[in-house]
């Protein structure tokens, strides 16, 4: 039994992932900003019981993150698998019209969040059994597949993330904390839409498979839901 945070765990891909890890016996920590409104999953407490835990996080904000550090480690000081999900598409507004507020909120969300939370929970997974970081992540954000163009933020975001993690591998490799990239496919979420290929439950189903078999030797990778490489 893994003890798991997911950040962004109110809607979506985050929600998807508490269901399949509550179904797999996990206890999961819930992160999301406004856990009052998060009636999807707040609904899921009853029959997980004490194996789920909502809390209130911002991943922009450095209190909010540290007080859930606080919240985890008041559980037993030991963290196994930390999901780094939420994420904003940001202003998809043409070229000649970028508004440079806009793409740094969407580092502080997509970049910085994932930064801070691994800075700040790495002490916690250090005491795990396999420990990981999973920083979900998009094609797009690969300038090797950039064929398309656009999405400045979105995409310059996640190329900004995927370096994050290859930071991260080669920092906590000695603590022995893996973190990984993940592209989860072209999923049916508000972000994604409603003409995506994918579902929810199977692109998360998909992602955990590839998570359940990683090794410290896969850290530093991207990874697409199938467990094959993404080019960078």
């Amino acid at each position: 039994m893994r003890k798991v945070l997911v950040t962004g765990s109110n809607r979506g891909i985050g929600l998807g992932f508490v269901k399949h890890l509550l179904g797999g016996g996990d206890v999961v920590f819930a992160g999301c900003r406004n856990p009052d409104g998060a009636a999807a999953l707040k609904a899921l407490q009853p029959e997980a019981g004490e194996r789920l835990v909502v809390m209130p996080l911002d991943v922009t904000d450095e209190a909010s993150i540290t007080q859930a550090a606080t919240v985890v480690d008041d559980s037993g000081g030991n963290l196994d698998l930390l999901i780094n999900n939420a994420g904003v598409g940001g202003d998809q507004t043409a070229l000649g019209n970028i508004d440079a507020d806009d793409m740094l909120q969407t580092y502080r969300v997509n970049v910085a969040g994932p930064l801070m939370m691994a800075q700040t929970f790495a002490p916690l997974l250090a005491k795990g059994n396999g420990p990981f970081i999973v920083n979900i992540t998009s094609l797009m954000g690969s300038i090797a597949d950039n064929r398309g163009g656009g999405w400045y933020a979105y995409r310059t975001s996640k190329a900004a993330l995927n370096m994050v993690c290859a930071n991260l591998a080669l920092d906590l490799k000695p603590q022995g904390i893996g973190a990984v990239v993940l592209h989860p496919g072209w999923v049916r979420t508000d972000m994604g839409g409603s003409g995506a290929t994918l579902s929810i439950e199977e692109s998360v189903g998909a992602m955990l498979n590839v998570v359940d078999h990683l090794t410290l030797s896969d850290s530093g990778k991207f990874f697409n839901r199938n467990g094959g490489r993404e080019p960078w």
